[in-house]
């Protein structure tokens, strides 16, 4: 059957106008490619909470975990400050509204966290019917999407995260993925995402030369620690696991767990940098213990890496906790303390770097041409993306940010310490 001039016409619109508003899925901490990458040309570039907030919504207790989206339905966890209830919350993307607030989990001795960290940092991975959460070693559970009820969930791996959870879960076909780097045990594991089921388990395999004569760890475990989220990386020869754990970084097979090759770095330790892929090198950042640097590594190898497989390292304002972005063959980045680098991702070259208002924890995201940095003390600093640092605009909402931002269609999702917010241009707040 031939379709009308008319019908070409309204579907070439339609599909237009799905371009144009972006993607509408959001499924795990730093979106669809966990690169921080959005596909949203009309984001809005000025808010403050009386301007383009499209709606708030305060969420209870502590928690630093980032939102994620699927349809009209966000998902994000929480937590009691201290730690003794684990909950999970779904808000309703158009109204803000709280269509599911559930305690799932009762914990009545919980680790120690420190009070920068929370009970509920690690962010949720969300698709087509269902949703994982986790809190590390306090449970993990998977949920139906449609009513929050619990499909199963695992409370029996072992770990003492210290300092509290940080790794958030990556999924994979049929798998799910989460590291636990505690100060007493250190192992990535792999579950059947259907069931729960243990598919692998692997140990970290560094020797981390950090016990005492009197047998206690140096550094009281820090030396062990680590909070970084795996990534899936496919270069040609196959996928594999990327994964940082303390003093290394690892590559492992997805559907096996063996170790490819391991890459050792001993002066460094607590890693919490999502890895970044480019077309031929992956980049992460060293973590704690010295000063703290970006290193571009060419993939390829087995056994412990040398320093020939290292392309480059760059050092001026490297973070520890925000994670870099990579776009357009530029990597932006912002330390703790608010100084913000551009680097060329071919060589490690600077190719500028300017300070911005804050502390940062939360990872950027770069969309619409921008680089979108959030504060942990208010501010959001909105930078132009390309070869010179260029400020358009500096927003602020009444908490600052520990969570990294979501995107859907052209609304930010902002989760503060104390509510999350839909930030949209031109709309009526409906608080």
């Amino acid at each position: 059957m031939k379709m009308s001039w008319i019908s070409l016409v309204a579907c070439g619109l339609m599909f237009a106008a799905t371009f144009a508003r972006g993607e509408e899925n959001w499924p795990q901490f730093r979106g669809p490619t966990g690169q921080g990458i959005a596909d949203a040309p009309n984001l809005p570039l000025n808010w403050s909470p009386d301007q383009n907030v499209r709606w708030k919504t305060p969420i209870h207790g502590k928690a630093w975990s980032s939102p994620v989206i699927w349809g009209n339905k966000i998902w994000l966890t929480s937590a009691t400050a201290d730690g003794k209830q684990l909950f999970v919350l779904c808000v309703d993307k158009q109204t803000g509204k709280i269509l599911i607030d559930e305690k799932l989990f009762d914990v009545p001795t919980p680790q120690y966290c420190i009070p920068f960290n929370s009970y509920a940092s690690p962010t949720p991975v969300v698709e087509e019917g269902r949703v994982y959460v986790t809190f590390g070693s306090p449970g993990i559970a998977c949920l139906d999407s449609s009513n929050g009820k619990m499909l199963w969930q695992r409370r029996d791996f072992v770990c003492n995260h210290f300092r509290g959870a940080g790794a958030s879960i990556l999924t994979w076909k049929n798998l799910l993925f989460l590291p636990f780097d505690g100060s007493d045990y250190q192992y990535v594991v792999a579950l059947d995402k259907r069931t729960g089921e243990t598919v692998w388990r692997t140990d970290r395999s560094i020797d981390y030369k950090d016990i005492q004569p009197n047998g206690r760890p140096l550094g009281d475990g820090d030396m062990r620690k680590a909070f970084s989220t795996c990534r899936i990386a496919d270069f040609g020869n196959g996928p594999i696991l990327l994964s940082e754990g303390s003093k290394c970084f690892y590559a492992y097979e997805p559907t096996t767990g063996k170790e490819i090759w391991r890459m050792e770095n001993r002066r460094a330790h607590s890693g919490s940098i999502t890895p970044l892929i480019g077309k031929d090198l992956i980049f992460y950042t060293t973590g704690h213990g010295s000063p703290p640097e970006l290193w571009a590594l060419r993939p390829g190898g087995h056994g412990v890496l040398t320093d020939s497989q290292v392309a480059w390292k760059a050092k001026r304002a490297v973070p520890t906790r925000s994670s870099p972005v990579l776009f357009d063959g530029l990597i932006y980045m912002v330390n703790d303390t608010g100084v913000v680098n551009c680097v060329d991702a071919t060589n490690g070259q600077d190719v500028w770097h300017g300070r911005i208002d804050g502390t940062f924890s939360a990872a950027p995201i770069v969309a619409a041409g921008r680089v979108y940095f959030f504060s942990e003390d208010g501010p959001a600093t909105v930078l132009v993306t390309g070869r010179e640092f260029k400020v358009l605009a500096t927003n602020h909402l009444d908490a600052g940010c520990m969570a990294s931002p979501a995107v859907s269609g052209n609304a930010l999702f902002i989760r503060t310490k104390s509510s999350l917010y839909c930030i949209q241009s031109n709309v009526t707040a409906m608080r």
